[in-house]
């Protein structure tokens, strides 16, 4: 087998977990194969070079064949070769993810704490009623 539909190719080689799935993101104009924008039924063979995006991690692979069952991992592997400059990119956002700020850290105001909640109670007097005075 020589060339393959693109959706099929990439869940067969596990970018995707179904092929409806990579049939939509193909659709969404998130898969291009050299350097074009993809349609599911566009046949890739080997040699061709798909980047994809998968989430906010962009991905650009060399083909090397294809296969009409999906395997496992390391058999699906051997369908793609990832790009150096994608696998830089790739560490480089993994290590942004890594040390960015823990986003609850800003939060300085939000839900009491079981403390915080204790000393509101604390402070609750008969003005806080809600007769009309």
């Amino acid at each position: 087998m020589n060339a393959q539909r693109i959706d099929k190719w990439l869940w067969a080689a596990r970018f995707f977990k179904t092929r409806s799935i990579a049939s939509d993101e193909i659709g969404k104009n998130r898969v291009q194969v050299n350097g074009q924008d993809a349609k599911a039924s566009r046949e890739v063979k080997a040699g061709d070079t798909v980047r994809l995006r998968q989430g906010a991690v962009q991905r650009t692979v060399t083909v090397k064949g294809a296969s009409g069952v999906r395997g496992p991992a390391p058999a699906a592997q051997l369908l793609y070769e990832e790009t150096a400059e994608s696998m830089a990119l790739r560490q480089k956002a993994a290590e942004m993810n890594r040390l960015a700020r823990e986003p609850a850290l800003s939060i300085e105001q939000g839900r009491p704490t079981k403390r915080d909640r204790r000393q509101i109670e604390k402070t609750w007097d008969d003005r806080w009623s809600a007769s009309i005075d």
